[in-house]
């Protein structure tokens, strides 16, 4: 093809698809009926090849015409994203970053004070992501990651080495940290975004985990409180308890010493050049990491 469809054709393709009619789609797109049969028309002879199934109650896609609407759909939703970007930062200077929730919190947003003070001209804008995801398909120039450094199409800077250890409050602990073995005793949290930590965790400790029962949360800052609170030991990572620990709501739960479980990195999409406003981040993280006597060198 010399050229690419034009839009108003992929408009109707896309809401053909997505509402199941051409009257749906001429409602939507504020379009008589035969101006959207004509633009399906202009599309299916540009590209050269049968893109409907024809019968004389519907006007239905063939499965090849399906999966090129999923593409069309994605392509237009890229292109609505990138236009509302435009308008809401017209100079280039925010940076649209996916974050994990605790990390994000207790970790990144303490330090972005000092980024502000450095770089005024760039504003962060956060969104929670628990996993990780197809920047093709979300509108995110970068986002905060924890293990191994697979996420597809993507390049990563690392940021820190978690530290985690088992912890609990002082009231199921009355006589303080425990043996391994009278741990095994003691009702555990577990997070579901890590479902192999504590197998993990008593590897790391030379010993065979054994069955491993307990009260599951999706996010830290719930297994956090219900630790606080007595419900159970939780393997929380280090710098999330640092508080806590400080002021005795909770204590080791054992005395070994606390082990590396994964690190934390911040990944960007390596298919397109990085954006102003993430090299400045992304600089400004790598010169943090120099300072840090607790980040990986």
């Amino acid at each position: 093809m010399s050229r690419l469809p034009p839009l108003p054709a992929l408009q109707a393709f896309e809401a053909l698809d997505r509402l199941g009619s051409a009257t749906a789609a001429a409602e939507e797109l504020n379009l008589t009926q035969s101006a959207v049969s004509r633009q399906l028309q202009t599309l299916e002879t540009q590209l050269g090849t049968p893109l409907f199934l024809r019968d004389k109650r519907a006007l239905r896609l063939t499965p090849q015409a399906r999966d090129y609407a999923q593409t069309v759909r994605e392509a237009l939703e890229r292109l609505t994203q990138g236009a509302l970007a435009l308008r809401l930062d017209p100079q280039g200077g925010a940076l649209r970053l996916a974050i994990l929730p605790s990390f994000g919190m207790r970790w990144l947003v303490p330090r972005l004070p000092d980024f502000a003070r450095r770089f005024p001209e760039v504003t962060v804008n956060m969104t929670t992501r628990l996993r990780p995801f197809d920047f093709a398909a979300e509108p995110f120039d970068a986002a905060l990651h924890f293990g191994p450094p697979d996420w597809p199409g993507t390049d990563a800077l690392p940021l820190l080495t978690e530290k985690a250890r088992p912890v609990a409050a002082p009231a199921l602990l009355p006589e303080g940290p425990v043996s391994l073995e009278e741990l095994r005793h003691l009702p555990r949290l577990h997070i579901e975004t890590r479902p192999s930590a504590w197998a993990e965790w008593y590897a790391s400790q030379g010993a065979p985990p054994g069955p491993l029962p307990g009260t599951r949360f999706d996010q830290f800052t719930t297994i956090l409180q219900a630790a606080v609170h007595g419900l159970g030991v939780a393997l929380l990572p280090d710098y999330l308890t640092e508080t806590e620990r400080a002021d005795g709501s909770l204590i080791a739960a054992t005395t070994a010493p606390p082990v590396s479980l994964g690190t934390y990195a911040l990944v960007w999409p390596n298919d397109r050049p990085p954006p102003p406003a993430l090299i400045k981040f992304r600089d400004w993280l790598a010169l943090l990491t120099e300072d840090d006597d607790a980040l990986p060198r």
